[in-house]
């Protein structure tokens, strides 16, 4: 007596190495697609925002020419001797360059003048800046970026840097970036008056005529209006500058998406094709 034996054939149907799987695209397009929602939701109310921060540029423009136009006609003394710097930057992220290239001109500044001291205004140049330059960080201002900012705060700011000794030095510059376009700005470095470079330039007699208490006070109130624009102009920018990222990032994402949609087409058009070969594979057999 015979035995009749049939052959059974069993089609390789493991993994291959470095293959997704369709529950593994499955997930990573289905996160995409949530990050899209998310960068488009906030280039939205980036958009407002900007909107906003550029009708408020606009009238606080002549605070800040009126303020710089004090060190224009006045030609006070460059000496670097001693050099306080002044960041402006915000506590949030998410916007590009522009806080990377406030801190990047103050490093290549730095390089140059290894004594300054810094005051820096917004997590973000403190982030950048206190694991190198932290015995150089004479003070720190936070909760910068989340609201409008208004002449109270530039305020506060320059009182503080009045307090951590601003006047004592021969040289004060500030750092921030201005508003040229929805997708350009400027990283500008301003002088700001101060005591000392006040009484020592050569015109300053043609302010001999008012009391030496006066001229302090608007010079603090130059300090601090010039501070309110910088503010301004860097909240503009920072507005503007998101606004485009999360435009771009939207725009990446999309891409992203149609090419996990054709892999994931191919992948189960595979998955079927050889589930089919399979079954026939197993009908031949019997």
């Amino acid at each position: 007596m015979f035995c009749r034996t049939a052959q059974v054939f069993v089609p390789q149907c493991t993994q291959v190495r470095g293959m997704a799987t369709l529950k593994e695209i499955r997930v990573r397009l289905k996160s995409v697609t949530n990050i899209q929602k998310i960068t488009k939701s906030m280039k939205m109310v980036s958009a407002a925002k900007y909107a906003k921060a550029e009708r408020e540029l606009k009238p606080a423009k002549p605070y800040g020419e009126q303020a710089t136009a004090l060190t224009k006609n006045l030609s006070m003394k460059d000496d670097d001797e001693t050099e306080m710097i002044i960041a402006l930057t915000s506590d949030r992220g998410l916007c590009g360059s522009i806080h990377s290239s406030v801190v990047k001109a103050i490093k290549a500044r730095l390089a140059e003048k290894d004594d300054a001291k810094l005051v820096l205004v917004g997590d973000k140049a403190k982030a950048m800046l206190q694991k190198v330059y932290g015995k150089k960080v004479l003070g720190h201002f936070n909760d910068i970026g989340k609201a409008p900012p208004v002449f109270q705060d530039a305020s506060k700011i320059a009182l503080s840097a009045i307090d951590l000794g601003l006047q004592d030095y021969t040289k004060v510059t500030m750092y921030y970036n201005s508003f040229k376009s929805v997708v350009a700005f400027r990283t500008l470095k301003v002088p700001l008056p101060t005591k000392n470079n006040m009484t020592g330039a050569e015109n300053y007699n043609l302010y001999d005529s008012i009391d030496d208490e006066v001229l302090q006070a608007y010079n603090e109130f130059t300090l601090a209006t010039m501070v309110y624009y910088g503010l301004k102009e860097a909240q503009c920018s920072e507005q503007s500058s998101r606004m485009t990222a999360m435009d771009s990032a939207s725009k990446n994402a999309g891409e992203m998406i149609d090419k996990l949609t054709l892999t994931f087409n191919r992948t189960r058009q595979a998955v079927i094709t050889r589930e089919l070969i399979e079954i026939i594979s197993g009908a031949a057999a019997l």
